[in-house]
């Protein structure tokens, strides 16, 4: 591993841990630290609050000139996750011409956070997700909350234990592209918009701003409430 890999990694690792960005934590679990688990919540006030989906960051000793896979370790129905692998549509992380030095781990997982809140509907990598969307808000959310309500409902202090038996969790509560379908049948992309992630992520003020759009948050057309 290199020392530029290293160090960044670390700073990364003390961002983390200075910010306690709400609903969000992250470790390395390999000793080179190129390997990292994490969990975000969904934002408040959206179907996802209270939901923590955990995920796998794998780096590279080329880091951060190329940027980290991430995948889904439990699955979202959600447009803009595949629903096969797991991987979040974000086109800085799809195409590593569109990825910047100036991106953290922290701006990734932020991103991410709003990602679950705000599904950009144009080329979607789940299509039955977004067609399930299109259609009815009310059949999306219900799907949600059937597939996941009960699973994934955590506190804070339990999900820092989210990882001590990450297999045997992930094993009892992956939900396959079969579980959409068989849920979606009772109750009733691969790039997304760049309107939707760049201009947040190429302003060095990102971090302030994506605090300011959470305070607006109840005021966007395309949050969906639980009341």
């Amino acid at each position: 591993m290199s020392s530029r890999s290293y160090f960044l990694l670390q700073k990364d690792l003390r961002d983390l841990e200075e910010n306690e960005y709400k609903g969000i934590t992250a470790f390395p679990v390999s000793e080179d630290k190129l390997k990292w688990e994490a969990s975000i919540e969904g934002l408040k006030d959206t179907i996802w609050h209270g939901l923590y989906f955990p995920l796998t960051i794998n780096f590279t000793a080329e880091y951060n000139l190329v940027p980290p896979v991430v995948k889904f370790k439990i699955i979202p129905f959600h447009p803009n996750v595949d629903q096969h692998t797991g991987r979040p549509c974000i086109d800085f992380l799809d195409n590593p011409r569109k990825w910047k030095t100036s991106y953290t781990l922290s701006s990734i997982l932020l991103t991410l956070q709003v990602m679950l809140s705000n599904p950009v509907l144009e080329n979607p990598v789940n299509l039955q997700a977004a067609q399930t969307l299109i259609e009815s808000e009310t059949v999306y959310k219900r799907i949600v909350q059937k597939l996941f309500r009960n699973k994934l409902t955590l506190n804070k202090d339990s999900s820092s234990d989210l990882f001590k038996d990450s297999d045997k969790l992930i094993r009892a509560i992956r939900v396959s592209f079969d579980d959409y379908h068989k849920t979606w049948s009772d109750l009733a992309t691969s790039k997304a918009a760049e309107s939707f992630r760049t201009p947040l992520l190429e302003n060095p003020g990102f971090i302030g701003q994506y605090h300011k759009w959470k305070k607006m948050e109840q005021k966007h057309q395309k949050e969906w409430n639980l009341n």
